[in-house]
Formats: structure tokens, C-alpha cells, sequence
């Protein structure tokens, strides 16, 4: 087992620094995953300070309880989907906390359990659940949804331009017999792109299989309700590190942090503002934070990889980047 704990979590360094850790702070890991961050942040509490882990793969908790042992009088365990954050901080008894963080996306053990089916490298039943208690599989997507709902998946959230071709095979192909596997699912994607995509550096399937996850999770909606769960429960001064993977994560956390940061939404013709909204959070840097050379070095995955970082401000406080 110890050598599973061997792997880096993405921009760790720059997550720790950016949540500035208090002692006594109460911390919010929201994508527990390995629990590389959160062994970070719980070696930094005193007896007084609390991390609640949370993580809707009930592996990554047992896993997580093995790791974070040694401070176990200071974790809490939650079991949950980050897009119900308000109401896993009600279960936890938490009103506010000093820091979250979020990493979102797929972990990497999800991603080297080849049962698990998010892998397009290995043969295995269509899943994808992040959940395993959730209802909704890879499958019935693939095998039940229309092709004008597969189409919009594939191009909206793969962002596959040859996704209208895509869907039109995956149609084509379950009228013959259900799509049972990965690997039935890659050599249909692969018959549906012409030869030029095909030898792109990139695999054929990735951005179909981005696609398919993301709705088998609805991924991207519990990125809005995290983060209008989140900020509220920030306490003034309280750091919020979001990470994130592909633009369609990015987007959302850009845009709902500069929302954020703005306050009032009233169009820019009114004289005043009648809308009565107040700046909550300043960005702590205008631009993401990218993994160093020498990560990219020794994690390939982290390539892709985006810090942002707001803090809470007080009633009152002026706005300000650092």
C-alpha cells in the first residue's frame, strides 16, 4: 500500500502556500482522491484544527482512512458529492471554514482501476461512475440515449468535432447488439474518424471519453453548486484553491470566481447600482496557476492542470488583486 502514496498530487506546493494554513483552521478537502493534499494539510493542524475529506468513491475514503491514520482525532470523513457541499458542511457541523480545495476531474486511481471503465487503454464493462452507489452508467448512455443527446454530449463536453460522425456509429453499432466494453466503444470511435484524426498524437477516444464521463457525473453542474456552496462558507480572510483539468472546468471556476469578485451584475448603463450585491471574494492572481517545469517533468498528467485562488473578504473590505 505504501507504495501507492509514492504519487504527487498536482501543484501540491502551490496549493498548501496559496490556502496559508492556520494551526487551529478548520479545512475542507472536497476531492479527497489519493489524499496527497490532505496529508499535507493535516500534518500543518494542531490538535484544535479539523479537516473534513470528502469524496463520492467510498474506495478513496477507506483508502484515506489508512493514510490519514496518524491524525485521525482531526479528520472527518464524509461520504458525498462536492456539488451538495452546503449540505455535507450541515453534517458535519461545520458553519465555516478557513480553506477549501477542490480538485476536480477524475483521480488517478479511478483512472488505473481498469474495472472501473473510465480507461480508454484497457478493456472493461462501460461504467464511469465516480459513484459506484450512483445509478446511471457509461452504458446506458452509450446503449439508451439518443443520438442527437449523444452528439451534444460528445461535441459539449468531449469538445470532438467529429462527434455528429461519432454518435452516428455508436447508433449504428448498439441497433446490431448492446456496446458492452471500452475497448467495443474505442474501435467504434475509431471507424467513425477519418484517417487524418486518427493520427493525431492524441488518442482518438480521449475527448469521447471526457465526453461520456462528464455526463455520466454531471460533472460540470457540481462545479457551479460547489461554488456558490463554498463561498458562503468561507470565513473572512479564508483562501478557496480550485483545480482544474480541461476549459470546460476552467470556465466555471473562472467565471463564477470573477463573478464572485465583482458583486453587483447591474448592466454597466445604470447610474447605480440597484442590484445591492457586494464583491465576496478577491482573486488572489488574475491568471491560473501552472504546474513548475520540474512538475510537468515528473507528472505528465499535471500538464493540463490550473490553479485558481480567491480569499473571502470581509464586509466592507476593498477588493484587490496581490
Amino acid at each position: 500500500m505504501s507504495g501507492a502514496y509514492t504519487h504527487r498530487p498536482v501543484l501540491l506546493e502551490e496549493c498548501i502556500q496559496g490556502l496559508k494554513i492556520q494551526p487551529n483552521g478548520v479545512y475542507i478537502d472536497g476531492t479527497l482522491g489519493r489524499g496527497g493534499h490532505s496529508e499535507e494539510i493535516a500534518k500543518r493542524l494542531g490538535p484544535k484544527g479539523r479537516l473534513i475529506c470528502i469524496d463520492r468513491d467510498r474506495q478513496a475514503l477507506e483508502a484515506g482512512q489508512v493514510r490519514l491514520a496518524p491524525w485521525g482525532d482531526r479528520v472527518t470523513f464524509l461520504h458525498g458529492n462536492f456539488g451538495d457541499l452546503a449540505a455535507l458542511l450541515d453534517e458535519a457541523g461545520v458553519e465555516q471554514a478557513d480553506g477549501m480545495l477542490f480538485d476536480l476531474g477524475v483521480s488517478s486511481p479511478q483512472l488505473d482501476d481498469p474495472e472501473r471503465g473510465f480507461s480508454y487503454m484497457h478493456d472493461a464493462p462501460l461504467d464511469m461512475r465516480m459513484d459506484r452507489e450512483d445509478t446511471l452508467t457509461a452504458w446506458t448512455v452509450v446503449n439508451q440515449w439518443p443520438r442527437q443527446e449523444l452528439r451534444r454530449i460528445l461535441s459539449q463536453y468531449g469538445e470532438e468535432r467529429h462527434a455528429a460522425a461519432i454518435a452516428g456509429a455508436i447508433e449504428r453499432a448498439r441497433e446490431q447488439a448492446p456496446i458492452e466494453t471500452t475497448g467495443q466503444l474505442v474501435e467504434i470511435i475509431r471507424s467513425a474518424m477519418p484517417a487524418a484524426a486518427l493520427r493525431e498524437k492524441q488518442h482518438p477516444a480521449k475527448r469521447s471519453f471526457q465526453g461520456i464521463r462528464i455526463a455520466v457525473n454531471d460533472e460540470l453542474t457540481a462545479i457551479s453548486h460547489m461554488l456558490q456552496g463554498a463561498i458562503p462558507r468561507l470565513r473572512a480572510g479564508g483562501r478557496l484553491a480550485v483545480i482544474s483539468f480541461h476549459s470546460l472546468e476552467d470556465r466555471i471556476v473562472k467565471s463564477e470566481l470573477a463573478a464572485a469578485a465583482k458583486g453587483c451584475d447591474c448592466p454597466p448603463s445604470f447610474p447605480v447600482c440597484v442590484c445591492g450585491k457586494t464583491p465576496q471574494v478577491r482573486l488572489v492572481s488574475r491568471k491560473p496557476i501552472l504546474p513548475s517545469p520540474e512538475e510537468l517533468e515528473e507528472n505528465p498528467r499535471a500538464r493540463s492542470a490550473k490553479l485558481r485562488l480567491a480569499e473571502k473578504l470581509a464586509e466592507n473590505q476593498e477588493n484587490r488583486l496581490d
